[in-house]
């Protein structure tokens, strides 16, 4: 085989394949479902931040869903709200009212918004199916979540893009969300999506830590 093929195959290639794949997927969504809706919300005055807070509280009711045990309206729920955080960026983009300050509160929100959803599963482990390994699986995919944004936010502080990983805030809730819903049915589900959540986020963050200690050695 020659040399290019073996290139091909390796770690790194994967990954920037990997991320072309998500590249063309937002740039898929951006053109045929966040255009138009964005247009719409505009005209009806929606504002970037009352997009963000809405929300906040659309994964508050998740949360309050799955720790009562709706887990299919729970994870459908999370779904809407993950629409809210793609359209609130859209929004201030296209009324020109993208300012600093909503950056900040749409990454705060975020982030809030993750550790609410995940306290509601941590209460239906607790409240309404008992489970240790759930609990457990619930503190390491938070754990990974956070090291995951505070990675990327250090890096920034850096002067260092960081963006990389298997398993950024989408594909958290993603994942979270299609666990909920299949757990309705078949009650491993859940617990399948959290250990994968825990899994990768650590990934993730080992894959930031190596991208940021490769810019901090590149002269620059």
């Amino acid at each position: 085989m020659s040399k290019a093929g073996r290139v091909r195959d390796t770690p790194a290639h994967k990954a920037t394949g990997a991320r072309g794949l998500r590249t063309a997927s937002r740039r898929f969504l951006a053109a045929h479902v966040e255009s138009p809706v964005t247009s719409l919300l505009s005209r009806l005055g929606f504002t970037p931040n009352l997009l963000t807070l809405t929300g906040l509280a659309v994964a508050g009711a998740s949360a309050l869903l799955s720790g009562t045990g709706l887990l299919l309206a729970s994870g459908i729920v999370l779904l809407a709200s993950g629409a809210f955080d793609l359209f609130d960026g859209a929004v201030a983009r296209a009324t020109g009212r993208a300012s600093s300050f909503g950056a900040l509160l749409d990454s705060v929100v975020d982030r809030v918004g993750e550790m609410v959803v995940l306290l509601g599963v941590l209460v239906f482990y607790v409240e309404v199916e008992p489970s240790t390994a759930g609990v457990v699986l619930v503190y390491l995919a938070v754990s990974g979540s956070v090291m995951v944004s505070y990675l990327r936010a250090r890096a920034e502080s850096l002067g260092i893009e960081c963006e990389d990983g298997v398993m950024t805030r989408p594909e958290r809730v993603v994942t979270l969300a299609a666990g909920l819903v299949i757990a309705q049915w078949w009650n491993p589900a859940l617990l399948i999506a959290l250990t994968a959540m825990a899994a990768l986020t650590m990934l993730t963050a080992a894959q930031r830590l190596v991208t940021v200690r490769r810019g901090l050695q590149t002269p620059r």
